[in-house]
C-alpha cells in the first residue's frame, strides 16, 4: 500500500527483512494507556529500540481474545474517557518521526459503529498503514476488506491452530498485510515456552499462502523471538509490553518509554 515520502509499507518492510533472513518485530501498545503522551513517547522511543512494525490497540470495553494484562490497560484507558479522535490525532502527530509501519487493532463493532468507509479514511489520514480486526471471519469479512483497502490500507486478519485449511487460504486470500497467527487458541498473555506443534502449523500455514506470517500470543523472551526467526515473518509481543508499561506507569512518560525500548533490545538480542 502507498505510504508517505520516507516511510516503509508494510510489503516495503517484509521485502527489506526476507533477504536478510531478519524476523520482523513487532510489538503492541494500547493507546491512551496510562495516558496519550505515553502512547506518542512509545511509538518513537519503541522505532529506535528496532521495533519494525508497531501494533496500536484501539481500546474496547469486551476485548476479543485479550488476556487480563491488555484488558485492564483497555479498562483503564476507557475509564480516562479515551476519545477516539484523539488517539487519531495522538498518532498524526507522532507520524512525522515515525518511519516503520502502523497498524491498528481494532473491534470491527467500533469500525461498524463510524462506518467502514469513514473509521478506514480515518485511520489513513491520522498515518495507519493496516488494520488488524480480530472479530472479522469470512465471508463476512470479504466486503469489509474490500472497504479498508480502497482506503490504502492493508488488511490483517486472524487465523488460530483451529482453523481449517480451507478456511485459511481464505483469511489468507483477504489479509492484505500479514497473516496473524495465534500461537496458541485461548487468550493472550505470556508464556514460558512456545507450543511444541508451533513450527509445524506455521510451516502448514505458509504452504498455503505467499502472504507474511506473524506469530503473537505467549510471545516475551528473547528465545521465543529467536525460536520465531527460524519459522516465522513476525514475530508480535502484547502482554509482555503492557506488562512493562503498568510497572513503571507511575514514573511517567519518559521512564515508561525508556524501560520498554530497552526490554525490547532485549527481545532483539539473538536476532539482531
Amino acid at each position: 500500500m502507498h505510504t508517505a515520502a520516507g516511510r516503509l509499507s508494510l510489503a516495503q518492510t517484509f521485502a527489506q527483512l526476507r533477504p536478510k533472513r531478519q524476523i520482523a518485530f513487532m510489538p503492541f501498545i494500547p493507546a491512551g494507556y496510562p495516558d496519550l503522551e505515553t502512547t506518542a513517547s512509545l511509538l518513537t522511543a519503541m522505532e529506535r529500540a528496532g521495533a519494525n512494525i508497531i501494533e496500536v490497540g484501539i481500546p474496547f470495553s469486551d476485548p476479543i481474545a485479550d488476556g487480563p494484562t491488555i484488558q485492564a490497560a483497555f479498562t483503564a484507558a476507557l475509564a480516562k474517557k479515551l476519545k477516539l479522535a484523539d488517539v487519531f490525532a495522538t498518532v498524526r502527530d507522532a507520524r512525522a518521526s515515525v518511519l516503520i509501519p502502523l497498524v491498528a487493532m481494532v473491534s470491527y463493532s467500533i469500525a461498524y459503529r463510524y462506518g467502514v468507509e469513514q473509521f478506514a479514511a480515518m485511520c489513513k489520514q491520522s498515518g495507519f498503514d493496516g488494520l488488524i480486526l480480530p472479530d472479522l471471519p469470512p465471508p463476512e469479512a470479504e466486503a469489509i476488506c474490500a472497504k479498508v483497502q480502497s482506503a490504502a490500507l492493508d488488511t490483517i486478519l486472524l487465523v488460530a491452530p483451529t482453523t481449517t485449511p480451507e478456511r485459511r487460504r481464505e483469511i489468507a486470500r483477504l489479509s492484505s498485510g500479514f497473516i496473524y497467527y495465534l500461537s496458541v487458541s485461548g487468550i493472550t498473555g505470556e508464556r514460558d515456552s512456545l507450543p511444541a506443534d508451533l513450527a509445524a502449523n506455521v510451516a502448514n500455514l505458509k504452504s498455503l499462502t505467499d502472504r507474511p506470517v506473524c506469530v503473537g500470543f505467549g510471545v516475551s523472551t528473547a528465545q521465543h523471538v529467536a525460536q520465531l526467526a527460524k519459522i516465522a515473518d513476525g514475530a508480535i509481543v502484547g502482554s509482555a509490553i503492557v506488562k512493562r508499561i503498568t510497572q513503571h506507569k507511575a514514573a511517567g512518560a519518559k521512564a515508561i518509554a525508556t524501560n520498554v525500548s530497552a526490554y525490547c533490545t532485549e527481545l532483539l538480542a539473538h536476532v539482531r
